[in-house]
């Protein structure tokens, strides 16, 4: 039987050879660890990271799914800054809820569109 980390691993590869970030419309990566989440935008053609964010720097008390939901508001407000406004969602190879989904649900009400 497989562990976790190489499961969520295949998985990703195989989203990774369906998407692909452009300088018009960069990837959104999200990484979720047991404490922290983290989003970040990329470009694939230059291999470079646009923005990013995660909430190691929210101080607020809460609960993590709120924290990630202020992570993907936060990674829009960057992105706008820099004129992106569409995006290639990228969920990691995790399971497209909870933490996630709170990303991604962020990053709309932030004015992404993907």
């Amino acid at each position: 039987m497989l562990n976790k980390q190489i499961k969520r691993n295949r998985i990703h590869a195989r989203i990774r050879s369906k998407i692909n970030g452009t300088a018009l419309r960069p990837r959104l990566s999200v990484f979720k660890s047991a404490q922290y989440i983290y989003a970040q935008l990329i470009d694939d053609e230059t291999g470079k990271v646009l923005v990013s964010a995660s909430d190691m720097k929210i101080k607020a008390k809460g609960k993590k799914i709120d924290h990630s939901l202020e992570v993907g508001k936060l990674i829009a407000k960057e992105a706008l800054a820099k004129k992106i406004e569409a995006v290639v969602f990228d969920r990691g190879g995790f399971v497209y809820h909870g933490r996630v989904k709170a990303v991604a649900d962020g990053a709309r009400e932030g004015g992404l569109k993907f």
